[in-house]
């Protein structure tokens, strides 16, 4: 198109004086600087901080989230050079549903998937957007993708069952908009030309008809004894001091939960250890793991820790 060779010409002349006019990619960093503002009032940016090395999933996954950037990078050369475009009524965007348990890694792949694309990424807070008041939802929904179209943003939808969940039977006026409210989303999402990614923990909850319309689904399993080990081996940093007891083959054999739940034990774990020995142990972890088992409203027994393998004190 003409605006993007204009950018692409102002992007390649260096030093320009202070008596030339603005270029166009001046303009739209401009633009993009003032949506993102827009967008910060019904939606949170996150500053994407991971990278591929940092998650760790089967290779079918990896694959497909690779698929994402890939479309999304490709866009203008399938719609425009190849004319794929005039075949499409809608949908040139990448929506993509992320599904699998909590913890599993669906809001880092997420972070990876903008920071491999360089774009901002924005969670979108359902509970801001969804309004009592007829009409409202659907100006606030409108404003996103708007605002979100402008700042070339990739849109996180979290828990996203929470609004484009199963339509209800309609038994009153409330279910009557809230059906008007999903079928105005589905519109939406078609319309949308940038990257959506929906993140449900439950996918049978989701509406068929949304389903449907992903470009790519991705379920984020649950990480088996392998992955375990993989996430406790990445997990800390370069610069933590860890303990010559620390075992991860154990650590993955003996507490059974997702990544996300693994990475909270790691951080507690190195908290207790810089107000205690500055070395990161077992027992720093097994204490961590407690909490966390705690916070589920379950327990990990002393007959399942790494401890007791190694025979530590776990005190």
């Amino acid at each position: 198109s003409s605006s993007s060779s204009s950018v692409a010409s102002s992007s390649s002349s260096v030093g320009r004086s202070q008596s030339q006019p603005v270029s166009a990619q001046e303009l739209f960093a401009s633009a993009r600087v003032q949506s993102r503002h827009n967008l910060s009032s019904l939606a949170s940016k996150i500053e994407p901080k991971y990278m591929w090395d940092d998650i760790q999933l089967p290779d079918d996954q990896l694959e497909q989230l690779r698929e994402i950037c890939a479309q999304a990078e490709c866009r203008h050369v399938v719609y425009g050079e190849w004319g794929f475009g005039r075949k499409m009524t809608a949908g040139r965007g990448v929506v993509a549903l992320f599904t699998g348990p909590p913890g599993t890694g669906k809001t880092m792949a997420a972070e990876v998937i903008a920071n491999e694309l360089r774009l901002d990424l924005f969670k979108i807070d359902l509970s801001q957007i969804v309004s009592k008041y007829i009409g409202e939802t659907e100006k606030n929904l409108d404003r996103i993708f708007r605002e979100a179209h402008r700042s070339n943003a990739v849109l996180f939808f979290d828990e996203a069952d929470a609004l484009f969940g199963k339509r209800s039977e309609v038994k009153d006026a409330h279910d009557r908009f809230a059906n008007i409210e999903i079928g105005y989303l589905l519109q939406k999402i078609e319309e949308f030309d940038g990257i959506a990614v929906l993140a449900t923990n439950l996918r049978q909850n989701m509406d068929e008809a949304f389903v449907r319309r992903m470009r790519v689904i991705v379920e984020f399993p649950f990480p088996d004894e392998e992955y375990r080990h993989r996430i406790w081996r990445s997990v800390f940093p370069g610069e933590a001091p860890l303990g010559d007891d620390v075992e991860f083959g154990a650590l993955a054999r003996t507490i059974r939960l997702s990544g996300g739940h693994i990475k909270n034990i790691a951080l507690a774990s190195a908290f207790y250890a810089a107000s205690d020995g500055r070395v990161i142990r077992t027992p720093h972890l097994m204490r961590a793991a407690r909490r966390e088992y705690q916070k589920l409203g379950r327990k990990l027994s002393d007959a399942d820790s790494p401890s007791a393998e190694s025979g530590a004190d776990t005190t």
